[in-house]
């Protein structure tokens, strides 16, 4: 799939498909780029993420930027998501260090065991929402709580966006881990340094998706 998004990527920062333009049919993708219909479905998914197109039913895909500014999640920009989850969860880490029960604590290594084991993109990407949920909740304030549900949606987008593209899987689960770790000690300050790196890490792998650069079209035939 990321061979296939970065391809699509790259036709379009070139300029090969112009703003406007309607990518080929995925019939005709799929015959072109010798893939089957749900890889480069996933990849047609990640570049309406990143901006690049529009899907419209009926009519097909279409070409609405020539390169990535800001990837949307659900409802959310990514810069909009990132700035309300600093400002919410890293607090949120902290309070939990200082409120947290035996019970939150069990449930959180609990799923992080789950995580670490786990293989599967689809549910990794739902345990960690249930991750950042349970860290809400041990903080003891139902309004935090509510707050990560209502951009539950889009912190999966992300996460799933951030594993297909970033590889973020393994080094997420190292920075759950000092997480829970800080809250099993009780230490509010590095509860809020574990939170903050892990926030600045997601930020980090975002930034190098969006300003990836376009992959270079292949050279002709006996040129290097």
């Amino acid at each position: 799939m990321e061979a296939v998004l970065t391809h699509l990527r790259g036709a379009i920062e070139r300029g090969q498909y112009a703003v406007g333009d309607k990518l080929p049919s995925e019939a005709e993708l799929c015959r072109t780029l010798e893939v089957s219909r749900p890889v480069l479905r996933e990849a047609l998914r990640a570049l309406q993420t990143m901006g690049l197109t529009v899907s419209r039913t009926g009519k097909g895909t279409f070409v609405v930027a020539g390169a990535v500014e800001d990837p949307t999640f659900g409802d959310y920009a990514a810069s909009d998501l990132m700035e309300v989850r600093r400002h919410i969860e890293i607090p949120v880490a902290g309070y939990a260090a200082l409120r947290r029960t035996p019970e939150d604590l069990d449930h959180l290594a609990h799923l992080l065991d789950r995580m670490e084991r786990e293989t599967d993109t689809t549910a990794w990407v739902a345990m960690d929402t249930l991750f950042h949920l349970a860290v809400a909740e041990a903080a003891r304030n139902p309004v935090f709580r509510r707050v990560i549900e209502e951009i539950r949606d889009a912190l999966a987008r992300q996460s799933a966006f951030l594993n297909e593209l970033g590889g973020r899987r393994e080094q997420s689960n190292r920075e759950h881990r000092a997480i829970v770790e800080a809250l099993a000690d009780g230490s509010e300050p590095d509860a809020v340094a574990a939170m903050s790196h892990h926030l600045d890490r997601v930020e980090t792998s975002l930034t190098a998706i969006v300003r990836a650069r376009p992959a270079d079209p292949p050279a002709p035939e006996g040129q290097p």
